[in-house]
């Protein structure tokens, strides 16, 4: 079993974002003498909860979601289930080929602007321009001392 603390290291999030999953009914920590309590399986639940949220699945629907993962008990509920992932995975892909189109704008700006201005300097000679410097200098201070 493991504290908050410990579930929000092996979760990477923190104890308040973990309140909150639990306070919006997503996530359900066993008690121990008042104590918040996470076993392994809860760390696999939180994830994939994380995960939906991350691929900007709303709350309601997650939490729609674990009614009827908990209503299985009573019912058969697959069938919902699976309808309500199958639509947020098409949200997903339609994500994904979003980005994919803003990333190939992005680039072809890019590859325009580099045309246009050959001489400016690109981002990967820039940063070890930076580190070049920040090491001249570290080495000059540590000749003065």
């Amino acid at each position: 079993m493991y504290t908050i603390s410990e579930f929000s290291r092996l979760t990477a999030t923190s104890a308040h974002t973990i309140r909150y999953y639990e306070k919006e009914g997503l996530l359900f920590p066993k008690r121990k003498n008042g104590h918040r309590r996470y076993d392994d399986q809860d760390v696999t639940w939180f994830r994939f909860v994380l995960r939906l949220r991350e691929t900007h699945m709303p709350i309601d629907q997650i939490r729609s979601y674990v009614s009827l993962f908990l209503a299985q008990e009573e019912q058969d509920t697959t069938q919902e289930r699976l309808a309500l992932l199958e639509a947020h995975h098409a949200n997903v892909v339609a994500q994904l080929e979003a980005l994919q189109e803003t990333e190939r704008m992005i680039s072809e700006k890019v590859d325009t602007y580099r045309r246009l201005y050959p001489t400016v300097p690109n981002q990967d000679s820039l940063e070890s321009s930076s580190i070049h410097t920040i090491t001249n200098s570290i080495s000059k201070s540590d000749k003065k001392t």
